[in-house]
This record gives C-alpha cells, structure tokens and sequence, in this order.
C-alpha cells in the first residue's frame, strides 16, 4: 500500500483520525522503500560487475597473464557490496519497524470518526428494570460464588476467586459454549498453549503495538497470551493450507491482561480483571468470502447470548474505535441491570489480510494455482465474567436467590443458585 495504494493507505487512516499522527510515519515508509529499491539494485549491480569481474580473472590465470589489477577491483566490489547490504538491513529494519506499526484499513461499510459514530445494527431481548437489582459483586459474594477479597490477597487487585455454584458455573459456561460451536455450529476444538513466542505476538498484532499490556517472561522471550486468538489464528504461520475453506476452531483458554490504559475503569467486580476466562472462535476464509464469514461468526456469538435469554445488542464500531489490527469489528453488548450499563461480551472482527501478511498464512485456491492469503476473523464465544455478571444481575429473584436459564441447568445440574 505505501508503493502502490499510497491514497488509499492515507484515507484509511483519516477515516481512524490517525492521519496526523500517522502521516510522518508513512512519509518516511514511503522514502525508505524507495531507498531500499535503490539499495538492492546497486547491490544487484556491483554482484554482476563481481561475477563479471571473477570470470576475467580466471581467463586471465588460464592464459598465464597478470590478474593482480582484476583482484584489487573484486575485493573493493566485494566491499562495497558488503557496505550497501549492511546498510540495506538498517532500511529493511526500519521499514518493517513502521509496517508494523499501522494500523490495518477498515472497509467501506465502517462509520468513520470517533467512537460515538457506532450504530447499533440489531437488538434482542427486554432489558431488565434496574430497580432493586443488587450488582454482581454483591449478590455474588452473598451466595459464596465470587471471592474479590481474598483473591486481592493472594493476587492483588484485578483477579478473583470463582468458589462452589461459582465456580462450577464458570466451568458449565465453558462446557456449554464449546459443546455449542462444536456440535452446532461446526468448529474444530482445539486447547491451545497459554505461552507463545514472540513471532506469534507479532503475527496477531499484539507486538509491537500492545507489548505494554502483555505479561512477559523473563527476557521476553514468551508471552502469557491475551486472548485464544493469537496461538490459534497462528496455527498455519509460514505454511500453505491446502485444506478447503473456510476452516473453524474454537478455543478455550485463560487470558492474561495488565489492562495497562485501563486504570479507573469497571474497576468494582469482575468486569476488567488481569486474568480471565473466554471461549475464543478463529476463522480462515477466501476472500471474498470474509463478509459473509463475519456476519456467520457473529451470529454464532449471538446464539448463545439468545440461549441464555440475556438480552443484547450489536453494534458495529466506527473506524476510530475499531482495533488497530480490524477492518471491521461488531461488539456485542449485554445489558446487565445491577450496574445498569451495557457489557461488552464478545467483539468478532474481520481482519482481511492484515494477520496473514505478517504472519504468512497462504491457501492454494486449486491444484496448481498460486498461493493467496487467507483472511482471518475472530470473535469471543464467549467471555466468561462479563457474562456471569449479566447471568447474576438479570436472573436475581426477590429471596435474593438467582435462576439459572434452561440451556444451562443439564452443565450446572441445578435450576437455582443459593
């Protein structure tokens, strides 16, 4: 895009109001690409003069004359070529420092500008009246399922203890969500590793952009991972699949977040915690096909919000709110009466080829064809707090027991918690 889709590129990033902020960076893209060209044909130039150069000095030695002169000039080639591909790696670096670095361009169909030009494209279900509902935290603590204190004690803040109906609810969620997507909706199950390498963080988008927020291992050299996303998006980096697409897995996993830009925000409860629980789904699709896969993936998301008879809505975010790594992005929020606000509970998003690029994830459309990228999309299916505290807010009955909703009761074994 910076050498051939320049406008493009530029407009995308107005349309995130990122274009001031951003334009430096993609002037000095462009010049570094265009020294880069300029490197590699000058090295390309003197390695023909260097082998032209080899060849006379062999004619030269067959027929028993001086080659002295010949050899002086193959080594200063030889060291020229040595001074331009060091020079040429310091441009390569520096370049492929600032492609990571901006953001992918979100499609036509995104509202441009700030966050408060998203739309809500569809509802379901009534919301509870909030009056009289105790938050989450409360009645959860009443009936012995959420722990916030001794988990600060043995954590700090920013983690919780899920303890008996709690826990065993947390673990029913679990059950439900994959048996779901598995069974119904057609995903492969996959339990993936929860330390992945810096070249998985980087093709997911992670690195270098949200190193802040990540848990890192000693010398960085492995990340607790944010999301299932990024080791399952993952699974095919460098390989091309042969396999049919689209291709679908879904994963859970516990999650590992500083919440670094987070601070005074959804701090009461379980809403914004540093470690939690989330059936993730990943999607590879053709590329004319990625539209109609968000729109599918999505839909599996929304299932199982209709199935817990929580109400929600969906709302496609404008380009100033959508991730860096998006081209678009749908959140699905429910509504949760004890704190009386909408909870974001899932965002499914359609990455085009923004992930496959950097982590080289290609498909061969048919026997013989060349290869393409694929394109990814994800969406959480679903995250376990934010959807236990809308279960305990919107199912609380007046003895200040709370209902557990039909699809639920075969994994919890119960129809009523407390």
């Amino acid at each position: 895009m910076l050498r051939e889709q320049i406008d493009a590129l530029r407009e995308g990033m107005r349309r995130r109001g990122l274009l001031d902020t951003l334009a430096p960076i993609i002037d000095r893209g462009q010049a570094l690409d265009r020294e880069r060209r300029s490197l590699i044909q000058a090295t390309d130039e003197r390695k023909a003069r260097r082998n032209a150069n080899a060849q006379d000095v062999a004619r030269r030695k067959r027929a028993g004359e001086s080659a002295d002169e010949l050899i002086a000039e193959g080594r200063a080639l030889g060291d020229e070529i040595g001074a331009l591909e060091r020079e040429l790696a310091g441009v390569e670096a520096e370049l492929r420092t600032i492609l990571l670095e901006i953001p992918n361009v979100t499609l036509p169909d995104v509202p441009e500008g700030p966050e408060e030009n998203g739309v809500i494209v569809r509802t379901w279900g009534t919301p509870r009246d909030s009056a009289g509902v105790l938050p989450h935290w409360e009645i959860g603590a009443r009936l012995g399922m959420i722990d916030l204190e001794r988990a600060s004690k043995v954590s700090g803040s920013g983690f919780v203890f899920y303890r008996g109906l709690g826990a065993r609810l947390a673990r029913s969620l679990m059950n439900f969500f994959l048996d779901t997507h598995r069974t119904e909706h057609g995903y492969e199950e996959v339990w993936p590793p929860l330390l992945v390498n810096r070249a998985t963080m980087t093709g997911t988008g992670q690195l270098p952009k949200f190193e802040d927020d990540a848990y890192a291992t000693r010398g960085d050299e492995y990340f607790l991972i944010p999301t299932a996303e990024v080791p399952v998006t993952n699974l095919y980096r460098d390989e091309i699949i042969d396999a049919p697409l689209p291709m679908a897995f879904a994963a859970y996993s516990r999650c590992f977040r500083r919440e670094a830009g987070s601070a005074g925000k959804d701090t009461r409860g379980i809403l914004r915690t540093h470690e939690f629980d989330k059936v993730e789904l990943v999607r590879y699709a053709a590329p004319e096909s990625s539209g109609e896969q968000l729109e599918l993936l999505t839909r599996h998301a929304e299932t199982l919000l209709e199935r817990l008879g929580l109400p929600y809505r969906r709302k496609l975010l404008s380009a100033g709110d959508t991730g860096a790594n998006s081209a678009m992005t749908y959140d699905l929020e429910v509504w949760a009466p004890g704190v009386g606000t909408w909870l974001e509970v899932s965002s499914c998003s359609n990455f085009i080829d923004y992930q496959a690029r950097r982590a080289n994830i290609r498909y061969r459309p048919a026997k013989g064809e060349k290869p393409r990228l694929v394109h990814t999309l994800n969406g959480s299916g679903l995250a376990f707090p934010r959807t236990i505290a809308a279960l305990l807010e919107h199912y609380q009955n007046a003895d200040g027991s709370v209902a557990v909703p039909a699809a639920l009761q075969p994994y919890l074994g119960t129809d009523r918690l407390g």
